[in-house]
């Protein structure tokens, strides 16, 4: 069974995972109320998707009582 010679450095072993970080997340601001989203998302707040008003916003117990 084949074993290694010697221990591989930090560098070597940062540089080889250089590149499996997770990616960050794409976002965009909505264009009915300027809120950052996830692109290909309904808006949250205003329920709005690629210009139209796609659903009514879900609202938190807390507004509805105010």
């Amino acid at each position: 069974m084949a074993v290694p010679k010697r221990k591989h450095s930090n560098a070597r072993t940062g540089s080889r995972r250089s590149h499996d970080h997770k990616p960050t997340v794409q976002t965009t601001l909505c264009k009915e109320c300027a809120t950052a989203i996830m692109t290909h998302v309904i808006c949250p707040k205003c329920g709005a998707y690629m210009d139209r008003k796609v659903m009514e916003p879900k609202v938190k117990k807390r507004e509805q009582g105010a």
